[in-house]
């Protein structure tokens, strides 16, 4: 086999896409293209299925503020063999269901030896509010971001490498959008706030960092779709967190004065062998800063809310489409083997003489 070839999975959260609009729907696919690359670096909402997981050395978890950074140039990823994961709770959860959670996280510790420890609870409730853009696209607001960066600067001081956090979502039991979420054909309401949390961690405390709602348990429905089940089997969501951030890799500044070397145990942008992205969702930050590095780009039909496909960003080189993503896995290895597209599709056509 081949040198591994560095990938980026980018399926970006809250718009409903077919494949990873739910909590690690879109893990078999990661472990896919993560076999064919032999080195795929994703964001935490592709890979963490609530109280599912599968842990993959040869999958990087890295949050997607991070991730956007890592792909523009100014962070490279150290892999370590274990991170110290604070945890970091909202004030605002009742005490029962802040029970779960910590049980959660000495469960963790006793059966998988995850290294766990301190936990810190912030000094107020950090008021998490849902919005929906006019798209149907979510997001979300924070109260107290301040007492957020306040709990994660204790945990960072007492020697955390890596921040779990558990916020207090709103319930909605008898929403028309959970309802129609849980049945197959909605958008996960709590990923664009679950962005907002992470993304200013990481950006403030420069730590791998991601997020785990604290919810009621809902009733039984007898029509769940399949892929939300994961999200309904116990009380909390943290179990994916905990063992995603467990082996997180090390983001290491590059915007210092001491220029890193390529090598030396990093991974860094220029090494990116491709990216692979729904075809209909190519406006994030880490797909255009890709191209812009002339990273070969793998769009997957992989239908969402948005419409920003290579067509509308004028995209002609460089491209490749593939109709689902295991299709794209036969694409990654013909790049990761050096064999010509060309060459494995018929009819093949003559060479050109110019």
């Amino acid at each position: 086999m081949a040198a591994p070839l560095p990938t980026l999975l980018v399926v970006p959260t809250g718009i409903g896409c077919e494949i990873g609009g739910y909590a690690g729907d879109a893990l078999p696919s990661a472990r896919l293209l993560a076999a064919a690359s032999g080195c795929l670096i994703t964001h935490p909402n592709v890979i963490n299925g609530a109280a599912l997981y599968w842990s993959d050395p040869r999958i990087q978890y890295v949050e997607g503020y991070s991730l956007d950074r890592f792909a523009a140039g100014e962070l490279a990823l150290r892999a370590v063999r274990q991170q110290r994961l604070g945890l970091l709770l909202d004030a605002g959860i009742e005490p029962e269901l802040r029970h779960r959670q910590l049980q959660v996280a000495e469960g963790c510790r006793a059966t998988l030896g995850l290294n766990i420890g301190p936990v810190v609870t912030s000094d107020v409730p950090l008021a998490v509010q849902l919005r929906q853009g006019p798209s149907g696209a979510s997001w979300g607001e924070l109260g107290r971001p301040d007492a957020l960066l306040r709990a994660g600067e204790r945990l960072r001081d007492a020697g955390a490498s890596a921040i779990a956090v558990v916020a207090r979502f709103p319930d909605d039991p008898e929403s028309e959008a959970l309802s129609a979420y849980r049945q197959g054909s909605g958008v996960d309401v709590l990923a664009g706030a679950e962005a907002v949390i992470s993304h200013l961690l990481v950006r403030e405390l420069g730590l791998p960092c991601a997020h785990a709602p604290a919810l009621s348990p809902l009733p039984c429905d007898p029509l769940l779709d399949p892929r939300a089940a994961g999200e309904e089997l116990g009380y909390s969501f943290l179990a994916c967190v905990l063992v995603g951030l467990s082996r997180a890799p090390d983001l290491v500044s590059l915007t210092t004065e001491v220029a890193l070397p390529l090598g030396a145990g990093l991974l860094h942008a220029e090494q990116l062998g491709a990216v692979v992205a729904p075809e209909g969702a190519l406006g994030g930050e880490a797909v255009l800063a890709c191209l812009e590095r002339g990273v070969p780009l793998i769009t997957v039909a992989n239908p969402s809310l948005l419409k920003v496909t290579p067509e509308a960003l004028g995209i002609t080189s460089g491209l490749q489409r593939a109709r689902s993503y295991m299709e794209a896995a036969g694409l990654l290895l013909a790049l990761r083997e050096g064999i010509a597209e060309q060459s494995l599709q018929r009819p093949l056509l003559k060479l050109t003489e110019i």
